[in-house]
């Protein structure tokens, strides 16, 4: 068996565009259960979209966007639907940037299908039945850290350096126009990773600054408080926000936490008006990823009126849930917020 043989079929992104599914959600408004849970979360996001004022905030954890989601999140940037992303690194770099590239996602195998030892020696790396080629992953560790060498040596918030990399995106470099990380750089939205390290960047910005240390010399870094400051700045400046959320992590917790945040440093905000969450994690463990959005409501983060969780696997029902906002049109008044603009100043 070679690597050519188990990498042939590509993932293929789901384009929301061309699938209009208000006639599913209607229907599954009249049912019960997760259905139900799905329309109530499509009507919210349609109201998130509809409100002028409103800031929607995307966060992104887990591996939807390899999985065939990724154009979903670019159509929602593009469309006018999200104002600021934020993620995880493996998201953003790993996958994201990684399809900016030229690189592909691949369809692949379960557990004990194909041994993961025989895996690891064809250099294929396995996200549940998903495949990706090591050997091409690593130019993403390569990008980030060619790109550390020509920035100035000194602290930068993860939004800083994906705007940087959005730019050097734009100018010419990409091979997949369509990536989230550019668009969001041409639509002024900024993008948050608050776990920076834990992706490809990581690696690339590591290697950076091991050798520039060998050498005494100065060098680029990733500051994460900055980055709570920032989106916190954004939240205090709002009217209202909104948080659509996939997955939880890291991405979850710091969105919700700029409303705290913003008490600690003086400035009275209110909680996140509207807020879905789409994940299948159990709550009886006490994690953040699984925490439900009413318990965030003690925490003083989000409103209760207007939340809504999903207990789904994101691939099932974010095609139909985002659909459903695009084709309503909720979408056509809203103007670009380009918060980026704030950062610029």
């Amino acid at each position: 068996m070679e690597k050519k043989d188990l990498l042939k079929e590509t993932v293929k992104h789901i384009d929301i565009k061309k699938y209009d599914s208000t006639e599913l959600i209607d229907a599954m408004r009249s049912m019960s259960f997760t259905s139900r849970d799905t329309a109530r979360a499509a009507d919210i996001l349609t109201m998130m979209c509809r409100e002028q004022g409103c800031t929607n905030i995307l966060t992104v954890a887990g591996s939807t966007s390899a999985a065939g989601c990724m154009q979903v999140y670019v159509d929602m940037v593009r469309n006018k639907m999200i104002d600021v992303v934020v993620a995880t690194g493996a998201t953003i770099i790993d996958m994201d940037l990684f399809e900016a590239l030229g690189f592909k996602h691949y369809i692949g195998t379960k557990e004990n299908v194909i041994p993961d030892t025989t895996l690891r020696e064809l250099y294929i790396d396995r996200i549940y039945d998903t495949f990706i080629d090591e050997e091409e992953l690593q130019v993403c560790d390569d990008t980030t850290y060619k790109l550390a060498n020509q920035l100035e040596a000194r602290p930068y918030s993860s939004r800083e350096f994906l705007y940087e990399l959005g730019k050097w995106l734009h100018d010419g470099h990409s091979v997949k126009q369509e990536s989230l990380i550019q668009t969001c750089y041409e639509c002024g939205v900024p993008i948050f990773v608050p776990a920076f390290s834990d992706s490809s960047a990581g690696f690339g910005i590591g290697k950076h600054q091991w050798e520039r240390a060998q050498k005494g010399e100065k060098y680029l870094s990733i500051d994460s408080v900055c980055d709570f400051i920032e989106l916190t700045k954004i939240k205090m400046a709002a009217p209202q926000t909104g948080l659509f959320m996939v997955g939880g992590g890291s991405p979850k917790n710091f969105a919700q936490d700029t409303v705290v945040c913003a008490e600690i440093l003086g400035h009275e905000v209110p909680m996140h008006k509207y807020a879905v969450q789409i994940t299948v994690a159990d709550v009886r463990d006490g994690a953040c990823s699984s925490s439900t959005l009413l318990e965030a409501g003690s925490w003083g983060k989000v409103s209760e009126e207007l939340q809504q969780m999903v207990y789904a696997e994101g691939t099932t029902v974010i095609p139909a849930i985002v659909s459903y906002a695009y084709h309503n049109g909720c979408w056509k008044e809203r103007d670009y917020k380009r918060w980026q603009q704030i950062f610029e100043k």
